[in-house]
Parts: structure tokens; C-alpha cells; sequence
């Protein structure tokens, strides 16, 4: 090919991508994407925000001549991976997608609370020498307890970043954006919504990374001429709404405090 050139209008990280992928576009605005880990991104505006609760404070994106946004970002570092131990380590699952079966199998953790430290613990623990930890074990405890504790473990440690966000600044979230791969699992997404006790939005389109930077380049080229073109091709797929009462919800994550506690600083 001779003469041929593509001029390189948009570059984001993967995570400010998908942020504008979700039409994050206003401050308060979040997502979350589920892969082998979790990565949450909340937009704050035209003004960083120094976080005090161990959060990170990034720019997450800049158009044209318009002012520059931030957002505050916070990483767990174990979320689809824990569902890939059950399935190569404990063997209780053949395929990933057959946890979301199993799960459903038991209406509740039955006590069972999985910290997955298995690399420490991320945002916003910060603890690297936290380790696993399975704790409310009994003789009535079933591989479906434990799947579904490994589902919640994924939301807890997501819902712990959120609530960081919530005290940076000052403001509760209103509705959490998810996309990535294990936001396909339905149960998972319910999961979530009750123990944040806000609703989940699912995204048509979930590809919100390769989404983002396709629509960062658009607008520097015109193609789109500003954000409010893009929000109204950003489409809904599913709401998820939160089920728990207040008390259950309380009830649930405070436990999980505890078997936090429990997990930290265990390697030597």
C-alpha cells in the first residue's frame, strides 16, 4: 500500500476508555469493568480530587479544547479470577459460566464468606500480605455456598472501593455502569445491586474500552460533534435492582468486614 495514511486522533488508557465507552460523561457518573480483576473508575469533575481513603486520583480524559476531567480510580485485584480458582484449583466447575448454576443452587452463602487474597489485597486495603480466606465453614456447607460467596466477594470488594469513592466526595453513587466479562453473569449483577443497594446498568454494548477510544478519536476528527451525540447512542440492556432491605444489606457487609480482618497481614 502506497500513499495510505490514518491519522492517530484518540489514545486512553483502558480504563479512562471505557469510562467514556459508558457515557460517563457527568461528575458522579461510574463503572465498573469485571475481568480477572475489577477496575472502577468515578468521574469528579473538572477539579481532582485528593483522596484520603487510598483511592487514586486520575485525569480521565481531555477533548479538544475542553476543559480536562478527572476521576477517582480504585483496582481489586482478584474478581473473574477467583471464579478460574474454583474451576482449575478446587474443580468444582468445569467451565466458568457454570458458576452462575451453581450459585443458584443455594438461595443463600450460608454463612460463607470468601476473601480471595490471593495476591493481597487491592484498593482500598492496599495490604499485600493479606492472604485467601474461606471462614464460616460447617458440615451443611456445599459447594454452591461457597460459589456464591465467591460471587459476593467479587461485588464485597467492588462495593468497598464504591463506598471509598462515596467518601472522597461527599456524594453517595446513584447507579453503578458495569461492563467486561463476568458482567454477563446475571446473578452476579444482582449480586452486586443488593449489596450496594443501588441499581446496576448493563450496557448493549460491552465492548466499552474499544468503545471509548473508537469514540475519543471520532470527536477529535468530527466525526460526532460533541458527547451528547454519543449518549444517546449509549443503549441500556438490563437494570438491575437492588432487592435487600437496608438491615440485610448492613448485616451481610459487615460480616464481611470481619472475615476481612481475618485475611490481612497473614504472610509474614
Amino acid at each position: 500500500m502506497d500513499g495510505a495514511c490514518a491519522p492517530i486522533a484518540g489514545i486512553a488508557g483502558d480504563q479512562q476508555a471505557a469510562l467514556f465507552g459508558q457515557a460517563c460523561y457527568r461528575s458522579g457518573l461510574a463503572k465498573n469493568t469485571y475481568g480477572t480483576g475489577c477496575f472502577l473508575l468515578r468521574h469528579t469533575g473538572e477539579a481532582p480530587v485528593a483522596s484520603t481513603h487510598q483511592l487514586i486520583a486520575t485525569i480521565a480524559w481531555q477533548c479538544s479544547n475542553r476543559e480536562t476531567q478527572y476521576a477517582l480510580e480504585g483496582s481489586v485485584f482478584i474478581g473473574g479470577a477467583v471464579v478460574q480458582w474454583l474451576r482449575d484449583g478446587l474443580k468444582i466447575i468445569r467451565r466458568a459460566a457454570d458458576i452462575e448454576t451453581l450459585a443458584q443452587k443455594a438461595p443463600d452463602n450460608g454463612g460463607v464468606f470468601f476473601v480471595p487474597a490471593f495476591a493481597g489485597l487491592g484498593a482500598p486495603y492496599w495490604d499485600a500480605y493479606a492472604r485467601g480466606a474461606i471462614v464460616g465453614l460447617t458440615r451443611g456447607t456445599q459447594d454452591a455456598h461457597i460459589a456464591r460467596a465467591a460471587l459476593e466477594a467479587i461485588a464485597l470488594q467492588s462495593a468497598d472501593v464504591l463506598d471509598a469513592m462515596n467518601r472522597d466526595v461527599g456524594e453517595a453513587l446513584t447507579e453503578l455502569r458495569v461492563d467486561g466479562g463476568a458482567a454477563t453473569n446475571n446473578t452476579l449483577m444482582q449480586i452486586q445491586a443488593d449489596l450496594l443497594g443501588v441499581p446496576v446498568v448493563r450496557p448493549q454494548n460491552q465492548e466499552t474500552t474499544a468503545l471509548g477510544a473508537a469514540q475519543l478519536a471520532g470527536l477529535a476528527v468530527g466525526y460526532w460533534r460533541d458527547t451528547e451525540m454519543l449518549e444517546m447512542r449509549w443503549k441500556v440492556d438490563r437494570v438491575f435492582e437492588p432487592a435487600f432491605s437496608t438491615d440485610r444489606r448492613e448485616a451481610v457487609r459487615s460480616q464481611w468486614q470481619r472475615a476481612v480482618e481475618r485475611a490481612k497481614a497473614w504472610a509474614e
